[in-house]
């Protein structure tokens, strides 16, 4: 393992989306871009989906061998409002990052830039520009109606000051094999944009630290059922939900699996915490998941190389 900087000031923003407006999306992750460098942040984490949010609870008309116009011109909005990786909206939030020296990390709903497939992305940019996309796996359950599987961006991974970043988004976390490429390659800090506030997720999340002694990074949504904007055929589905849709539950996770921030539950908040890195290296002296405590003679895991 290389060097790492002693101390890494992170920014885990639990914010609430602004549901299928892409460009009042934007505005406010700049704002919020500006407000954490401002007050020191190096590292800003951002939730899935944040731009243009996650559509709980909506079914866009899909059953078992049929739609419905209403849900279609529903998907339709929310197509138009996701963002192209190297799209113009995209382009702002990398500039802003490189204009404060930051990095960032981005939940955003893709739309590929030759298919007209949507898939659940992140993006994590670093302070001289340079954008890493991952497109999430597999889509949850019904996510599936909505977005694709990856067909590329799988593992990727960036260098940083404070040792390897990378990402899974919310439930690829619970994929064991997908865990592991990322343990391979050696990353300190496993960031986790999500949209689960599951009372069992926070066992998930001191798991995994645990396992991959590595900071594992909680990045949840808070928002409310008044967040939804009018729609064409899911009224009826938005008032069943409860008032409070996505109660957050963001934190930070120590590689010993301890708190290293304060948890927030149930309000938009950003998290601010100083993370000891040096706490990585040391926590491996009796379990390093793909090293010392590894029998690569007996289990091996091989990643599909990216078409």
């Amino acid at each position: 393992m290389k060097d790492l900087q002693n101390t890494c000031r992170i920014a885990v923003v639990q914010a609430a989306p602004v549901m299928f407006d892409k460009e009042k999306g934007v505005a406010k992750v700049l704002s919020l871009i500006e407000e954490c460098a401002a007050n020191g942040a190096q590292l800003i984490v951002f939730p899935e989906l944040m731009i243009p949010g996650y559509p709980y609870g909506m079914t866009y008309g899909f059953t078992v061998g049929s739609r419905t116009s209403a849900g279609r011109r529903d998907w339709k909005v929310y197509y138009d409002n996701s963002l192209l990786s190297q799209g113009v909206e995209m382009q702002r939030i990398i500039q802003c990052a490189v204009a404060h020296k930051v990095y960032v990390s981005l939940g955003y709903s893709e739309r590929d830039s030759v298919t007209g497939t949507l898939y659940n992305s992140n993006m994590m940019i670093a302070p001289d520009g340079q954008a890493l996309n991952h497109r999430k796996l597999k889509p949850t359950g019904s996510e599936r109606v909505v977005w694709g599987d990856a067909d590329r961006d799988y593992f990727p991974v960036m260098e940083t000051p404070w040792g390897p970043m990378a990402n899974l988004i919310c439930w690829e976390s619970y994929m064991p094999l997908a865990r592991v490429a990322l343990y391979q390659k050696g990353v300190s800090l496993y960031l986790s944009p999500n949209t689960n506030d599951n009372p069992e997720w926070q066992n998930t999340i001191r798991h995994i630290a645990i396992e991959g002694h590595c900071y594992f990074v909680n990045c949840n949504m808070y928002f409310t059922r008044s967040h939804y904007p009018e729609t064409a055929g899911a009224e009826e589905e938005i008032a069943r939900l409860p008032e409070v849709v996505c109660r957050g539950g963001s934190c930070v996770i120590d590689p010993f699996g301890h708190e290293a921030s304060e948890t927030v539950w149930d309000r938009e908040a950003v998290i601010y915490a100083d993370l000891d890195m040096q706490q990585v290296p040391a926590s491996k002296m009796e379990h390093d998941v793909c090293g010392h405590y590894a029998r690569n003679d007996v289990l091996h895991l091989t990643v599909q190389q990216e078409p």
